[in-house]
């Protein structure tokens, strides 16, 4: 049955409209300069670990050849061996990952329960801890190791994992403190005064109540230090000699030497790399959650 034109738009009034046709491209659909310009970006940005992965993979001759060889080149992995099977590496990598997790798990067990008394008992005393905290983390850095370095021979833990850890944990503290307090502080204080009725003492409350919903800004928190520890170099170069020796302090004695030794170094920095963008890739949507909310309030 066919309708007539003053039906069609007794009909279109009625239902609000003739519905609208989509627009190829919609608002939704980035426009593909913006595409073009944020690859080009981030080809810029990682320009140089492209070119060490180039170089890594290149025969040694060509990899130091001038002009310099891009592609015509047969790729070989001997760089990551030699790096393996002449060099201690290894076992640098190992006390780099234990340095890493001590210090982030010491961090977060006193930086959780620090947190908490500070954004729930607010007073001079807890402003003034804080400015210290800040005050502290912008120190220069060697205002901080050297002290350190006179304590850890003092105390004869120099050149531990132990000593590296302790030295990372009172660097990276203000951080964690002051991450951890902005996330306690978007917590409604009713929380804990239901909990406390329902009889839980403050530390039950943490334990029960607190520590449950702030699981995003303690990931957020932890993998920040982690990532910390596992890159830090001048407090590690300080603190240890040989036996302690992390994968940053490494690569830094390879540079210089021979050839073959630079290319480990280079091999050596793409295994300190790839955990890294590992680890933010499977943790970003964790990572910008937590710093969106921990940075509402202060």
């Amino acid at each position: 049955m066919s309708l007539t034109t003053n039906e069609l738009s007794t009909r279109a009034i009625v239902t609000g409209g003739a519905p609208k046709r989509r627009r190829r491209g919609g608002p939704n659909r980035p426009p593909v300069i913006t595409g073009l310009l944020l690859g080009i970006l981030c080809v810029v940005v990682l320009s140089p670990f492209i070119w060490m992965t180039l170089s890594v993979t290149k025969p040694t001759d060509v990899a130091f050849s001038n002009p310099p060889v891009l592609w015509d080149y047969q790729p070989t992995l001997q760089a990551f061996v030699d790096l393996w099977e002449t060099t201690y590496f290894a076992d640098y990598l190992v006390n780099t990952l234990v340095v890493a997790v001590v210090s982030t798990v010491i961090a977060l067990v006193i930086g959780i329960p620090a947190a908490y008394a500070l954004s729930r008992f607010p007073s001079y005393v807890s402003a003034i801890l804080l400015v210290l905290a800040l005050i502290f983390r912008a120190l220069p850095r060697f205002s901080v190791v050297l002290p350190m370095y006179d304590i850890s021979r003092a105390l004869g833990i120099y050149d531990t994992t132990f000593a590296l850890a302790i030295a990372l944990v009172a660097i990276n503290q203000p951080f964690t403190i002051w991450l951890l307090r902005n996330f306690f502080a978007e917590i409604p204080r009713e929380l804990d005064e239901a909990a406390m009725i329902d009889g839980c003492t403050r530390i039950g409350m943490l334990r029960r109540v607190m520590i449950p919903l702030m699981g995003p800004g303690i990931l957020t928190a932890g993998i920040f230090v982690f990532l910390f520890a596992f890159q830090e170099y001048l407090t590690a170069l300080v603190l240890t000699d040989t036996s302690s020796k992390t994968v940053p302090v490494f690569i830094a004695t390879q540079l210089g030497q021979t050839l073959p030794m630079l290319q480990q170094a280079g091999a050596a920095s793409m295994l300190l790399t790839i955990p890294v963008f590992v680890i933010a890739f499977i943790a970003q949507k964790y990572l910008v959650a937590g710093l969106s909310d921990g940075a509402v309030k202060g």
